[in-house]
């Protein structure tokens, strides 16, 4: 009786790219190109830019050119580009990745070992990111904001999902307009709903792009979203999620002293209004202090941190508010987080 050997059994998989045309696409998708191992069923570029008055300007490499196809997003955030993306795929599983990410050059091998080796219960496998530091200086405060990601739990810039399991809990909700909790959101409906999510033995890299000096005031914008978070997940999403908890009750305190000081001011309260002031300056000279300490102290580095520590805390605030505002008007999930 002669033993029959079947080949192992690789599933299929598309490759989806949100981007909004940043100069680092081209190397993402010449690193694909470059990539050992199984071909994709697709490698799908969302291209989400507001405005399309020119075609996306790339170059598809040879290897993956006959399976590349760009299709236009809706401009509404990376949360919506990748519903785009993964719903006009075919494969399996839909590897997602960033339009700033680039693979290893075994990334297609390590992917397919990621995929067969998943067990049934397993819908998404994390790739691991690197974050490229420069070796002669410490790293700026938006350095060490980005090298987050290396630790950061289902941060999307490389995570592979099953399709089935996007299908079932709906994809990304867009309502997360920014890349930043959606990806959390996402893995937290799936472990509800009794999937598990892995870590794979994929390699990736994220390098730091450029950015002004104030950039940190830009990145404030996403604690809007943490009260939708909230109000989704229930109050101990944060723990599930392995999200820190940050600077935001230090951040309330500093802004509160503030306006006090600007109130007691207006109200002719000088004594009270010296004394906020004197709080004010003390957590935002600490502020300070916290964010020039680890980073290079460079004139510019310290500059900016000086210049944006006075305002962030109230920025930061503002936004948060913005966010409650907006939860408020969310409905609650029938089962939340707090029910499990």
């Amino acid at each position: 009786m002669s033993t029959v050997h079947r080949a192992p059994y690789h599933p299929t998989f598309s490759v989806v790219m949100p981007t909004v045309g940043r100069p680092s696409l081209q190397q993402g998708v010449d690193a694909l190109a470059a990539s050992r191992g199984p071909l994709p069923l697709e490698v799908i570029l969302v291209d989400d830019r507001r405005r399309r008055d020119e075609p996306l300007r790339l170059r598809t490499p040879g290897r993956i050119a006959d399976r590349t196809m760009i299709i236009p997003g809706t401009g509404a955030g990376p949360a919506a580009a990748r519903n785009v993306g993964w719903r006009a795929s075919h494969g399996e599983w839909v590897a997602f990745l960033d339009d700033d990410v680039t693979v290893g050059p075994d990334w297609f091998n390590q992917l397919a070992a990621d995929l067969a080796g998943a067990d049934d219960d397993v819908v998404g496998v994390q790739g691991r990111v690197a974050v490229p530091l420069p070796a002669d200086r410490l790293p700026t405060d938006w350095e060490r904001n980005v090298a987050g990601l290396a630790d950061a739990r289902w941060i999307t810039a490389d995570i592979a999902y099953r399709q089935s399991a996007l299908d079932e809990v709906g994809g990304f909700d867009e309502r997360f307009r920014r890349a930043y909790r959606e990806d959390a959101d996402l893995a937290l409906r799936l472990l509800d709903a009794g999937h598990r999510l892995v870590r794979g033995g994929r390699d990736s890299a994220h390098p730091v792009r450029p950015a002004p000096w104030w950039i940190s005031l830009r990145a404030q914008a996403g604690n809007a979203d943490d009260p939708l978070m909230r109000r989704l997940h229930g109050p101990d999403w944060r723990r599930r999620a392995a999200v820190p908890r940050g600077r935001r009750p230090a951040h309330l305190a500093t802004t509160a002293a503030l306006a006090g000081t600007v109130l007691s001011a207006l109200t002719g309260r000088r004594r009270l209004a010296t004394l906020l002031a004197a709080a004010w300056a003390a957590a935002t000279v600490e502020f300070t202090l916290a964010r020039v300490r680890p980073g290079p102290g460079t004139p510019g580095e310290v500059a900016a941190m000086a210049a944006t520590s006075t305002v962030l805390p109230a920025v930061a605030t503002a936004q948060w508010l913005r966010g409650l505002a907006r939860a408020a008007t969310v409905r609650r999930p029938a089962q939340s987080a707090t029910s499990q």
